[in-house]
């Protein structure tokens, strides 16, 4: 697939992604208004629409990756920082959510790195964090598993500086 049309592909996810919570609560806000009457208005749980206001829009970009990562990683108990994973993800991959590395042993075993952090898929199955998508070129995906890994193996991606 060209380069473009797999970088779209991550801003269609994310698009649809916002879309849809965006959808959720202009939904919410519009259905107790819809057929209420005032008895059943004044019965209706009160409820905090979600707008799209409240949706935190990353950027379809190494930075916004990085950002909704450590989101993520945030609401997972998952240690690290903008600055190691930067670090690592350059020494890695270039900032490449496409790199594949097919000349290591990895490769050699049948196995290749993949991604902006190298993750081989065995590992990328076993750390995968649920809410993120299930491909490890998928940018949020990659960093986040291999954050997880990292954690578990070194303590946090901040105690990475080579090959892991």
């Amino acid at each position: 697939m060209p380069a473009f049309g797999q970088l779209s592909r991550f801003g269609n996810r994310r698009l649809a992604r916002s879309l849809a919570v965006a959808g959720t609560g202009v939904a919410m806000a519009a259905l107790p208004l819809l057929g209420a009457t005032g008895a059943s208005a004044a019965t209706t749980e009160p409820t905090t629409p979600t707008t799209a206001a409240s949706v935190t829009a990353y950027p379809d970009n190494l930075d916004g990756w990085i950002r909704e990562s450590l989101d993520i990683m945030a609401q997972q108990g998952i240690p690290g920082s903008y600055d190691a994973i930067h670090r690592n993800i350059m020494r890695e991959s270039s900032g490449n959510p496409y790199a594949i590395n097919n000349w290591d042993s990895n490769a050699a075993a049948g196995t290749p790195s993949k991604g902006l952090l190298q993750v081989i898929d065995p590992t990328f199955a076993a750390y995968h964090v649920p809410g993120t998508a299930f491909d490890p070129y998928d940018p949020v995906a990659n960093i986040t598993a291999a954050c997880n890994y990292a954690a578990d193996r070194y303590g946090s991606i901040d105690n990475v500086f080579g090959a892991y």
